[in-house]
């Protein structure tokens, strides 16, 4: 993406795609599961929805705050360690979840699972000198 503003606009556009049809996306994503992720601003206290790559761990749900490679976290990361209260979108689901961020070998198992399925997480690992976070999401209720 060129700038912030040409991201935002992919990703709302693939968030309408998304809530529109169940979950099913087309484009580079039509291959991938994603959830939406939304979350409450740490700083705005307003929602923010990201389409987010996910796999599962029983019936944990895993992200990866990888911001593309990018050498700083993602702002949504920073939102649900302020607020783990968040809202998942799974297909034509959407339900009440809780943000953990797992350390030490938990984190270092879940992240290989996932980059296993997507290797595209390990080469961003590589490319950054900060430790990608991994997030589990607890259905709560």
């Amino acid at each position: 993406m060129a700038n912030t503003s040409d991201f935002n606009q992919f990703n709302q556009t693939l968030i309408a795609e998304f809530r529109a049809t169940g979950g099913k996306v087309s484009g580079q994503f039509a291959r991938s599961p994603l959830l939406l992720l939304t979350t409450i601003g740490a700083k705005s206290g307003q929602p923010r929805t990201m389409p987010l790559a996910y796999t599962t761990d029983g019936d944990r749900l895993v992200i990866i705050a990888s911001k593309g490679g990018a050498p700083t976290n993602p702002d949504w990361y920073h939102n649900l360690v302020a607020n783990p209260l968040v809202t998942v979108e799974l297909g034509s689901e959407r339900f009440q979840a809780r943000a953990v961020v797992p350390a030490g070998q938990e984190r270092e198992r879940l992240f290989n699972q996932m980059a296993e399925r997507m290797p595209f997480f390990a080469a961003y690992q590589r490319k950054v000198t900060r430790q990608i976070p991994v997030v589990v999401l607890e259905r709560v209720g």
